[in-house]
């Protein structure tokens, strides 16, 4: 399980999808298997670097002294960019390929951690100001103890910044395949598909659940739904990717939120 590696696969942000035939359930962190090539392809890509990253960086607003958590930080994009603007970061990932990688980056004595969001953090109780979990929920089945998990380590008033996939874009992916009878948007459901960078390939499970899934998650968990985003691509995508941004100014691809822990 890693975030922000998101590799685009809904067809309404115009972009290719991986193969929409099933493939066998990973047995391995799939991550683990084409970190550099992930991480190559989506450096400076339209859907993370123009997108994602930019998106969850104006949620998070002024962060300098703030200490924050990447949940799921790969190989670290997000969490070198709080840290440039003053954040006092902590990560961890459940790949360690990728985590290597982000120590690459951050330097070694960056605080990253092997942990798998879902089962018990390796932090204290009220640590944190702010979690970041950026494409990370949509690997887990059941949301609740991760978020139990988040909620907990994060001081009161605390936020949560998450991007998910949109579940409408999903169940769009699914439709325009012809999936719609195995995969309706009101259920929650599983497909693994597989992913390839360059000569690296790997089967990808992800689950999907409609809108009020999610936010009844956030709720039952203790946290407050203080926003949510469908943003437009960062303006410099306009003149980078002129052919992916020119047909739309705006897609539909992920879905933000910021989440107060009362």
């Amino acid at each position: 399980m890693t975030s922000d590696h998101q590799q685009v696969n809904t067809p309404s942000a115009g972009l290719a999808s991986p193969s929409a035939a099933p493939v066998d359930r990973p047995e391995v962190n799939p991550y683990d298997v084409f970190a550099e090539g992930y991480t190559a392809a989506n450096e400076a890509g339209l859907i993370n670097a123009y997108y994602q990253r930019p998106a969850m960086l104006a949620l998070a607003g002024e962060v300098s002294g703030r200490r924050i958590l990447d949940a799921g930080c790969g190989s670290g994009p997000l969490i070198a960019e709080l840290r440039d603007r003053g954040a006092v970061v902590s990560g961890f990932d459940a790949s360690t390929r990728m985590l290597e990688l982000a120590r690459q980056r951050l330097g070694d004595d960056a605080d990253l951690q092997l942990a798998d969001l879902g089962s018990p953090l390796p932090y204290a109780d009220d640590t944190f100001d702010d979690v970041t979990a950026a494409l990370v929920l949509h690997y887990l089945k059941d949301w609740g103890p991760a978020l139990a998990e988040l909620r907990r380590v994060l001081k009161p008033g605390g936020r949560l910044i998450t991007a998910v996939e949109h579940p409408f874009a999903i169940n769009l992916m699914h439709r325009e395949a012809g999936r719609q009878d195995e995969y309706g948007y009101f259920d929650t459901t599983n497909w693994v598909e597989e992913w390839t960078f360059g000569d690296q390939s790997a089967p990808v499970s992800r689950w999907h659940r409609p809108l009020h899934a999610m936010t009844d998650a956030f709720t039952a968990a203790g946290f407050r739904i203080t926003a949510i985003s469908e943003p437009a691509p960062d303006p410099a995508a306009r003149d980078l990717f002129p052919d992916e941004v020119a047909a739309r100014s705006r897609f539909l691809c992920f879905l933000f939120f910021v989440l107060h822990a009362d």
